[in-house]
Formats: C-alpha cells, sequence, structure tokens
C-alpha cells in the first residue's frame, strides 16, 4: 500500500494517508499464481505426468499431486525417499536406472531413463523420466527437478501396431504363397479340363468319385502315369462340400528331399539356413479344403511319419516348431507304384498305406478305353486348333485308323502332346498326324495296315508340308530358323523324311 504524510499548519505530521493498490496486485498475483498452478496440475492430469524435486542434502523427494497416482503412493507409504521410488521399479530396470541416476548426480549432468513400474496390485507401468541439476554458487548440486510421464498407452499402442503389421505381414505372406500354388495350378498343363469318354472302365471310376466325393475319408487313386489322376482328385474336390475351399496339388517326386517337410508342413524363421521368416506349408494352405498329393510313393519315411501324424491326429508341427497346428484338411493321394509291394520290400510305410487307402479308385489305361479314343481325339482337335487360331473340317482317315488301333503306352498324355504336335504341322481344313511320332515298339503291334492309295495320299501331303517349310527356310533343316523347328520336329526325324521322301534341299537352297 503506497502511503503519505499530512501535515497540520505547523508542519507537523499528524498521519499517513495510504491506498489498497499493493493489495489487490497482490491478490491479482495471488489469483494469477493459483490458476497457474490449477492449469500446470490438470495439464499433468491429462498427460499423466507429474513433477518431482529431490534435496540432495536431506535426501528429501517431493512429488506433484499426480505422481501420488503414478506410483500407487498411499496415506501410510513413506515416499519422502529416493529408495522408495527405486523400490517400485521393476528388478530388471533397477540397477541401470540407479546407475543412471547416480552418474547424472556425480557428473552434474541431466538424467533420462525409461523403466518400468511394479505396482502393489501387480500392475506394470512404463514411466520415461528426465530430471536436471540445480548448482549452488560454488557449483555444488543442491537438488534435482525432474518430470516423469506414464508412456504405458504408448507401449501398448506401439505393441499393438507392431502385432498388426507382424499380422499384416503374415497375410501377406500367406497371400503371397497362396498366389503361388494358384499361379502354378493355371501354369500346369492339365492332361484336359474336362472328364472325355463314355468308356464303360471311364464309367465306373466317375461311379466311385460319386459315392466317395460327399464324405471326408481319404482316398488313394492309383494308375499308370498319363492316365488323369490328378483330374479324378479334382473331380473328388468339386463334388465334396469342401468345393469352396482350396485344393492344393503337391507333386512329391518333384520336391527335393531335405525341403519336402518344409513345403508340406511350412518352417519357423531361422529353422534352417536361409529361413529369413515364418513360411506356412501346403497343407496350412489347404487348410478346410483339399491337398492331393501326387506321387505320394516317393515320399521318404521321415515325412511318412509326419503325414501319418496329420492323418491320425489332424495336427502337426512346422520345421523349426515346438507347437502343434491344428489341421482340417482331406487328403487325397495318388501313385503310379506298387504300394503294396513298396510296403513289402519296406521303402513304404504299411500304416500310412492303410491310412490313405480308405477308399481306393483305380484309373483304367487309355488301351482298356478305345471307346474313348475317337472322343479323346475329336476334344483335343477342338481345343488346341481354337488356341493357334486354326480350323480343321475333318480328320484324316490314316489318321483316325492309326489312333484307335495304336496302344498309347503313354496314355492320355502321349496322345495330347501327339494331338497338339500334329496341329501345329497340319495345314487348314483336314488333321493328320504322322505315324512316326507314335512310340516305335508299340507302332510295331498295331494291327491294321493303311491301302496303298491311302499311302501314296498321305506321301503327298506329308512331302508338301516339308517342302513349303524348306522353301521358307531356303533349304535349311536345323537352328532357330530351320525347317524343323518350323514344323515342331527334331532335325534328325526331318532328315529321315526327306531321305525317305527323296526331297531335293539343294533346289531350295538356290530358290
Amino acid at each position: 500500500m503506497d502511503r503519505h504524510p499530512v501535515v497540520n499548519a505547523s508542519g507537523d505530521v499528524v498521519e499517513l494517508v495510504g491506498t489498497a493498490m499493493d493489495v489487490t496486485e497482490r491478490k491479482c498475483t495471488e489469483d494469477a499464481l493459483r490458476t497457474s498452478e490449477a492449469f500446470l496440475l490438470e495439464a499433468q492430469r491429462l498427460t499423466h505426468t507429474c513433477s518431482w524435486r529431490h534435496e540432495v542434502l536431506s535426501g528429501k523427494v517431493t512429488v506433484s499431486p499426480e505422481g501420488l497416482l503414478m506410483y500407487a503412493i498411499e496415506p501410510e507409504d513413506d515416499a519422502s525417499s529416493v529408495a522408495f521410488y527405486f523400490s517400485r521399479m521393476h528388478p530388471e530396470d533397477r540397477p541401470e536406472v540407479e546407475q543412471a541416476y547416480a552418474q547424472a548426480l556425480l557428473g552434474k549432468s541431466n538424467f533420462e531413463a525409461e523403466f518400468r513400474l511394479v505396482i502393489p496390485d501387480g500392475t506394470i507401468k512404463n514411466t520415461r523420466s528426465i530430471g536436471h541439476p540445480i548448482l549452488d554458487e560454488r557449483g555444488d548440486v543442491v537438488e534435482f527437478v525432474g518430470a516423469s510421464i506414464d508412456v504405458t498407452e504408448h507401449h501398448r499402442a506401439r505393441a499393438d501396431l507392431e502385432k498388426a503389421f507382424e499380422e499384416i505381414k503374415c497375410l501377406k505372406d500367406q497371400l503371397h504363397d497362396e498366389n503361388v500354388v494358384l499361379r502354378e495350378q493355371i501354369d500346369q498343363a492339365f492332361m484336359f479340363e474336362e472328364i472325355v469318354g463314355t468308356s464303360s472302365a471311364l464309367q465306373g471310376v466317375l461311379s466311385r468319385v460319386m459315392k466317395v466325393a460327399p464324405t471326408d475319408s481319404s482316398v488313394l487313386v492309383s494308375g499308370e502315369t498319363g492316365t488323369g489322376k490328378e483330374l479324378v482328385a479334382r473331380a473328388i474336390h468339386k463334388r465334396s462340400r469342401r468345393s469352396q475351399r482350396a485344393f492344393v496339388s503337391v507333386n512329391c517326386a518333384a520336391l527335393a528331399p531335405t525341403l519336402i517337410s518344409s513345403e508340406l508342413f511350412g518352417h519357423e524363421k531361422g529353422a534352417f539356413t536361409g529361413a529369413m521368416q515364418r513360411r506356412p506349408g501346403r497343407f496350412e494352405l489347404a487348410n478346410g479344403g483339399t491337398i492331393f498329393l501326387d506321387e505320394i510313393g516317393e515320399l521318404p519315411l521321415d515325412t511318412q511319419v509326419a503325414l501319418l501324424r496329420v492323418l491320425q491326429e489332424r495336427e502337426f508341427e512346422r520345421v523349426g516348431g515346438t507347437q502343434p497346428v491344428k489341421i482340417d484338411v482331406r487328403v487325397i493321394a495318388a501313385t503310379n507304384r506298387d504300394l503294396e509291394e513298396a510296403v513289402a520290400k519296406g521303402t513304404f510305410r504299411s500304416d500310412l498305406y492303410y491310412r490313405l487307402n480308405v477308399f481306393p479308385i483305380q484309373v483304367p489305361p487309355l488301351r482298356e478305353r478305345q471307346d474313348d479314343v475317337l472322343m479323346l481325339l475329336e476334344y483335343f482337335v477342338h481345343r488346341f486348333a481354337q488356341k493357334m487360331g486354326k480350323h480343321f473340317g475333318k480328320l484324316d482317315k490314316r489318321t483316325v485308323e492309326l489312333f484307335r488301333s495304336y496302344p498309347w503306352p503313354g496314355n492320355i498324355r502321349e496322345l495330347q502332346n501327339v494331338v497338339e504336335r500334329s496341329v501345329i504341322v497340319s495345314s487348314d481344313g483336314v488333321f493328320c498326324a504322322d505315324a512316326a511320332w507314335l512310340s516305335r515298339d508299340s507302332r510295331r503291334r498295331v494291327p491294321q495296315q493303311p491301302g496303298r492309295a491311302e499311302v501314296d495320299e498321305d506321301a503327298s501331303r506329308e512331302r508338301q508340308i516339308i517342302e513349303d517349310a524348306l522353301a521358307g527356310s531356303r533349304g535349311r533343316v536345323s537352328g532357330p530358323d530351320g525347317a524343323a523347328a518350323r514344323l515342331g520336329v527334331a532335325s534328325s526325324t526331318l532328315e529321315y523324311r526327306i531321305k525317305k521322301l527323296r526331297i531335293r534341299k539343294s533346289y531350295f537352297k538356290l530358290n
């Protein structure tokens, strides 16, 4: 309060007169301070931050109200010492924090640490604390002031984010693997898209397919190479309750022995050199659907044991893993080997054989389906002609008889390859095939021989095809631009046909 003297007529001071201005200013200052403190406390509450002070000489520690909640300090607790706050730290973090604080005191430097608090009820909080030394005029540390912030939510959010990224990564890897399987299926040259034929032998197979498809029984499909065993497996899957889920095909003979287990059952990160991340196997990709194990007889014995466990217990372990993975997969296996003989020799486990052979299906060879040969021929001619932009109005009579009389030791796959090759070299209008492309040993057993007129007609047509190719290559037979490459045949075969038909190559070199 400002005061000034009041004097009388004689000049004596009779009283002091003042104002209330200094009281008002003090009150305003105090209000502003309380408001500031209230804002600070509210800010600390909202950010889960407390301020603290450590008087070095007395050892007394004081914290702001938010610190009482952060450290779960009860009224009966003596929270006035540094030891109390260290006692609330996680045992694994405490030594490092104590050392860092001691170094800050000794070095008169700033303090910073991140640690876990263990509250008496077992709750763990992640905390970050920073401090700054206050020095006296002599340069000695008289107190440390700082702040601590509860970063538990940040840690939890970061952990959730990392988990989400890991899940996304796993899903991305799974999608990649599923796409690999899908590309393999799309790129694979299937023998045919649909089952073609009406023979009694084929109808017997289809009847068994229809009976077993709705069940979950394991199926063992046996038959010679090229008979269409995978097609039968796909037909079973399409007519099963699993038809909307994945059909994963695995050729056991095509997998390296050291990688079969990894391919089938997956592996954990670090399971072997090059395993940079966890990868699901084919069984996981087929979960809920069907897995087709082709050439099952080629599986090594140790993998047979793992496969037996899948069939018995519906679970397996990834390579390098210890936790069982539950699976729901229907298994369809196929083989061109005599598994009973393999069991007798000890190369195939008998218990696995009986687990797979719940419902056997024998696919007949093409020589037992003679009634289907012409239908297959027409089917493949149409398929490849459409693919190559050609059109055939009729099939050469000689070719039809050749296909009917030939025993097809390579079964449908051989027939498909011969038709594709013939479509390439045949001119538009009439489809014909070269008898030289059929197996020589089997060709000797062809009972029917063509008449002389048919032989002359075939020779004339073949001569024209070869001469056209030689004209385009200027008489060159081999090489990338040679006539053999144009016709899609071996150069030795073409040389043989040129010699047999007495075609003069030199004529085309001059023209």
